[in-house]
């Protein structure tokens, strides 16, 4: 039996058509800049969201580490959510790599950071702190998507303040998709983004750091130096470029399904959904059924992410179809809370 898998939107498999446009890529060395496929996404996204140039990097982790080793130097600081995935779930990057302080702040319910307690966050010019250089906010967050008013305040503080600012736009497309915007519009303003290919759009490796020439420069350097530099990537940016032409629009059937996954659970007694939000479904269950959840759930076929978070998350993606819905349901509904 396939197994349904709902851990994350990274676990889904290259399409057909994606395989052959990876086949047939024109490739050079990436580390010479002589890629034409890599030379080719790079471009493209710059172009598409608004920036004077991009690169191409392995992982989301390495993309946002990159922009803060561009944005900071040793010893500066940035200012991040406290629950956001560049301060709690990518290693300490900036700290261990970058001599980087995080400066974590508190998020609000829908993953913005109150800007009274930024600038309050934001340290004097003064030997005894660390310079604090850059704002980081992400978007989308647990699935949540930001105000575009939130973040053209954002964008008025750190241009007042001296600071960057930075976006995690991991998921930038089902935010650009959830406000029914181009994905330009929840880029612009900020002076660096990172988009992840290999969620929700399903290209199997690779994210985007975009921004101005100076600092993809410098992010090109520590992309070297921290080991991303890849020979012949033209395959995955292919990948990427057929995963920007063909699996955008459709990341609303993802939505769709998670909204009909959220609604079916809801009539389950003694289960709790605590949040749907574009990919994303929350589930609130008693900590001491978790591991027997767990179980149950692997012996219906259906992969959970359960402990990784303090409530159990379902993402939908590509690889997830209307039946695949209906069968969670129906295995979470066959379990007793």
């Amino acid at each position: 039996m396939a197994m349904i898998d709902l851990r994350s939107d990274t676990v889904t498999q290259p399409t057909e058509a994606m395989r052959e446009a990876m086949l047939r890529a024109p490739v050079g060395d990436d580390v010479y800049g002589e890629d034409p496929t890599v030379n080719a996404l790079q471009e493209r996204l710059a172009g598409e969201l608004g920036f004077a140039a991009a690169l191409f990097v392995p992982t989301g982790t390495q993309s946002n580490l990159l922009a803060l080793m561009s944005h900071c130097e040793r010893g500066d600081e940035y200012i991040v959510g406290a629950d956001a995935h560049t301060y709690r779930f990518e290693g300490g990057g900036a700290a261990v790599l970058g001599s980087i302080q995080p400066q974590p702040i508190p998020q609000d319910a829908d993953g913005s950071l109150p800007l009274d307690k930024v600038e309050a966050a934001i340290k004097p010019i003064d030997p005894h702190f660390a310079r604090s250089r850059l704002l980081a906010l992400e978007n989308t967050w647990h699935g949540r998507t930001l105000e575009f008013g939130y973040m053209a305040q954002a964008r008025e503080l750190a241009t007042r303040r001296g600071l960057g600012l930075h976006l995690d736009g991991a998921r930038l497309y089902n935010a650009a998709i959830a406000y029914g915007r181009p994905a330009r519009d929840v880029a612009a303003g900020f002076d660096s983004v990172s988009v992840c290919l290999s969620k929700g759009l399903g290209a199997p490796v690779g994210s985007v750091l975009l921004g101005n020439a100076a600092l993809i420069e410098r992010a090109r350097r520590w992309k070297k130096v921290t080991g991303g530099g890849w020979r012949q990537a033209g395959m995955l940016a292919a990948a990427a470029m057929h995963a920007l032409d063909h699996h955008v629009e459709r990341l609303a059937d993802d939505h769709a399904r998670a909204g009909r996954l959220a609604d079916g659970l809801r009539r389950i007694e003694g289960l709790k959904v605590t949040a749907c939000h574009t990919n994303m479904v929350f589930l609130d269950v008693p900590a001491a059924r978790l591991k027997d959840l767990a179980a149950h759930m692997t012996n219906a076929g259906v992969r959970l992410s359960i402990g990784y978070l303090p409530s159990v998350r379902l993402v939908t993606h590509l690889d997830i179809d209307d039946a695949a819905i209906e069968q969670t349901i129906a295995a979470f509904g066959s379990f007793a809370y």
